[in-house]
Order: C-alpha cells, then sequence, then structure tokens
C-alpha cells in the first residue's frame, strides 16, 4: 500500500495455498512505480559495484598501471605469462584509490585478443579488483571485444573513430553498444 514492493511470493516450503493466500492479499494494490530519472545526466559504469559520474564528481582515478606499453613491470609480467603477479598491480591501484582501471594488451610481440581475454578473466576472479568498471583500451577492435566479452557490469572501451569510415564505426558502436560499454570516441 506504500508503494515500496514490485513482488511478493513465497519460498521453497510455501505451500501452494500460501501462495494463493498472498496472491489474493495483494491483488487490489499495483506495484512500486520506479523512478524514471534517478540517474539522469549521470554515467553510470559498474564492476561488482556501482560508480556514479556527473557533473557533481570533481575527479575520476583512472589507473593506467595495467597498461604494457606504459608499464615496464606490468609488460614483463604479461609477456612472461605471469598473469597472477600481474593481477598484483590491478590490487595496488585500487588500493592507492583508482576507480576505473585501464587495461591495454597493445605490444607486437604479444597475442592481444588472447592476454586481454586471460586477463580480464583474472580480475573477474579477483573481488578487490572486479568492483571496479574496466576501461578496454586498445588500437585493435578485436582486443577490444575480446575484453568486454569477459568484463562484468558496464565498461569503458577507448577507443572508437571515425578513421577508418562512417559504415566501420557504426559497426563497432552496435557492438560496444550490444555489451553494454560506454564508448570514448576520438
Amino acid at each position: 500500500k506504500d508503494g515500496l514492493v514490485n513482488i511478493v511470493g513465497g519460498c521453497c516450503g510455501s505451500t501452494p495455498d500460501f501462495i494463493k493466500s498472498i496472491a489474493n492479499a495483494v491483488k487490489d494494490i499495483p506495484p512500486r512505480v520506479c523512478p524514471t530519472n534517478l540517474y539522469s545526466d549521470t554515467l553510470l559504469l559498474s564492476g561488482l559495484e556501482p560508480v556514479y559520474i556527473n557533473k557533481f564528481t570533481n575527479f575520476v582515478n583512472i589507473g593506467e598501471r595495467c597498461n604494457v606499453a606504459g608499464s615496464r613491470r606490468f609488460a614483463r609480467l604479461i609477456t612472461s605469462g605471469k598473469y597472477e603477479e600481474a593481477l598484483s598491480v590491478a590490487k595496488q591501484q585500487v588500493e592507492m584509490g583508482a576507480q576505473v582501471l585501464d587495461i591495454n594488451m597493445d605490444e607486437g610481440m604479444l597475442d592481444s585478443v588472447s592476454a586481454m581475454s586471460k586477463f580480464c578473466n583474472y580480475i573477474s576472479c579477483e573481488p578487490d579488483v572486479s568492483k571496479l568498471p574496466l576501461c578496454i583500451d586498445s588500437s585493435n577492435f578485436s582486443v577490444i571485444e575480446a575484453g568486454l566479452k569477459c568484463t562484468q557490469g558496464k565498461s569503458i572501451v577507448n577507443s572508437i573513430s571515425l578513421k577508418e569510415g562512417e559504415e566501420d564505426f557504426l559497426e563497432k558502436s552496435r557492438i560496444v553498444k550490444k555489451y553494454g560499454a560506454a564508448v570514448v570516441v576520438m
């Protein structure tokens, strides 16, 4: 009656008569109406936990150390197949206050698609790290899609552009949308 409930029911021990009595008790009560503009003008991202970015957000700290082109230590760990040790780089960034983790596997001597998938899967198994949204960063769209397939929540894609033409841009946009990710457009 107070507009707080959307669904009612029973549990594993509920009898059909009990369920019927609940249904009769609430049959004339409309379900709660969900607010439609609760997060208007807000970018919603997530790993296992939400991150809200809007005009009141002062600064977003994006951890950039899980980048084979930007961190020698991370590159050395990934190229030698030490993914669990590489995960410690991500953990350290979380401990230092990162709100988003940028993941980049663009390196000529690396199977970037496989490395992105494998590292994102490692992240998914680490609760302290997987709570953050990921920024899947690559100049190769197949690497981006490999990362999107292995992330939970709502990620950021960095980036797509019109460099390859409008049709290519629109196709990549549709794929990014399919995975529910935000996108940086160059």
